[in-house]
């Protein structure tokens, strides 16, 4: 009588397994939940591409400082002297300040001289307390609108938009490869505990046939069946396992921590006890694709870096345009003879700064057939054109690669609707498999093939599910943003 008791109680458990068997599994209570959104938020902040990608925009404004270094003030000072036989052939200094101003391209410079010597250039000849100039040096033709300094500050300006787009793209593809790999480790995860528990549903059969066998009521051979099975699905649990942790590692791969934005991040292990989150099933709108079409035609890195370079482009152009003006810089400054200290003026004061003390030049330079300047200005122009072809393609890709995401992603939902029905049809089938066999009219090997093949259903919808979460990252990637990610 106990061991009808004992029987029972086994195929009782049994049928319990069957009917909860084939759901989804639900975390257990010893377990925490660890959703996408925190995952991606910890990716964000903390992974080092990411850092690494916001390190772009600092490279690119040290790229403008450069540049700016062309405007800096300059001192400069020259020393010469030649000395022989007893004779000071000459002693000539000069020393000043440049200072380049940004509009026109106009440089001030302030120089003082001494020059002294027995066998001086005449042209070199100061008063003994030395001359002063302030001056100017002013481009007329070439380099009066734009010149190669400009040109360069405002090549390094436009490559911060350059900088802050390679940003975004480094980004998106960074959070669109944990997203891939976060639901990859959902789809293990699921596969494992449906396994598991088709195992240990097999498992408790087995047992009861067994206890059967011991009774006489089955023949000792109808235990071999359900033990092959248990064997069966406990190969498919290890494996499972393997690949459950596999994806674990993989996903833990993505996980940094730092204490704030100057301290090099850290690896963080992922607990045992740390699951993922469910898939939800958000099914998108017409609306939604509307607005990512737009979004991508407007904010897309790709193209924000084709924009940026054209701009770029555009800079480099105006400048080549200017190189075929003739070169013709005039040189002016105010003369005046150095007052002593205490003294002021050693002469009449007309020796001070006056307009009649000046020196003027006019420096002339242009090439007669501009071959050079003509050639490079082509291929500027070239390369305009180029990148507006390159521009008006990548457009279309972008928009059709939106639009395919979109198309897989409909395709899904639809897919998963239908499998979810044929779960739902497959349980059904078990449980009224079960309850035949309870009475006698069924036997092990059609509850095996049931449960298998619930098991292989149930594990493909999971894949779905997970697919669709890729399919969802795909779609916000194809778009150029990470929005719908995080």
């Amino acid at each position: 009588m106990k061991r009808l008791i004992l029987l029972y109680g086994l195929l009782l458990r049994g049928a319990v397994f069957s009917t909860t068997f084939g759901q989804t599994p639900t975390p257990s209570p010893d377990t925490t939940v660890f959703s996408a959104a925190d995952f991606y938020r910890v990716v964000a902040q903390h992974h080092p591409i990411v850092r690494q990608a916001a390190l772009l925009n600092e490279e690119a404004r040290q790229e403008i400082r450069q540049a700016q270094g062309a405007f800096d003030p300059k001192l400069f000072s020259a020393y010469d002297r030649k000395e022989f036989g007893n004779n000071l052939y000459y002693d000539k200094w000069q020393s000043g300040l440049a200072i380049p101003v940004l509009p026109g391209g106009i440089d001030v410079k302030m120089t003082y001289d001494r020059n002294r010597g027995e066998y001086l250039n005449p042209e070199y000849r100061v008063p003994s307390s030395g001359l002063a100039a302030v001056g100017l040096s002013v481009p007329i033709g070439q380099g009066l609108l734009i010149d190669a300094r400009r040109n360069a500050l405002r090549q390094a300006q436009l490559a911060v938009n350059l900088a802050d787009a390679d940003r975004l793209k480094l980004i998106n593809k960074t959070l669109f490869d944990a997203a891939k790999t976060y639901w990859d480790w959902y789809m293990t995860y699921q596969q494992y505990q449906l396994i598991r528990q088709g195992y240990q549903l097999a498992d408790t059969r087995f047992r009861a046939m067994r206890e059967r066998a011991a009774l006489g009521d089955v023949a000792p051979i109808d235990t071999t069946e359900a033990l092959i099975t248990v064997q069966d699905r406990l190969v498919q649990l290890q494996q499972a396992e393997v690949d459950w942790q596999n994806a674990r590692l993989r996903l833990t791969a993505f996980l940094w921590i730092s204490d704030d934005a100057n301290t090099p991040p850290k690896p963080v292990d992922l607990p045992l006890a740390v699951v993922p989150q469910t898939a939800p099933l958000d099914r998108t709108t017409e609306a939604q694709l509307q607005n990512l079409l737009s979004r991508a035609a407007e904010q897309h890195p790709e193209l924000l870096s084709l924009a940026a370079k054209g701009q770029q482009l555009a800079v480099e152009e105006r400048f080549r345009r200017s190189l075929l003006q003739p070169q013709i810089t005039l040189n002016a400054s105010l003369l005046s003879r150095t007052p002593l200290p205490g003294l002021g003026y050693d002469g009449p004061s007309y020796y001070a700064f006056r307009p009649e003390n000046h020196k003027i030049g006019l420096d002339l330079t242009f090439p007669l057939f501009l071959r050079k300047e003509r050639g490079k200005l082509r291929q500027v122009q070239i390369k305009s054109q180029q990148l507006n072809l390159e521009r008006q393609q990548t457009g279309r890709d972008i928009a059709n690669d939106v639009q395919a995401a979109w198309n897989e992603l409909k395709t899904l939902e639809g897919l998963i609707t239908v499998q979810q029905q044929t779960v739902a049809n497959q349980q059904t089938l078990v449980r009224a498999e079960q309850q035949k066999f309870d009475i006698g009219e069924s036997s092990l090997f059609l509850i095996n093939s049931r449960e298998t093949k619930l098991i292989d259903l149930q594990v493909k919808l999971e894949e779905l599910r997970a697919k669709y979460q890729k399919a969802v990252a795909a779609l916000w990637y194809a778009a150029g943003t990470n929005s719908g990610s995080l």
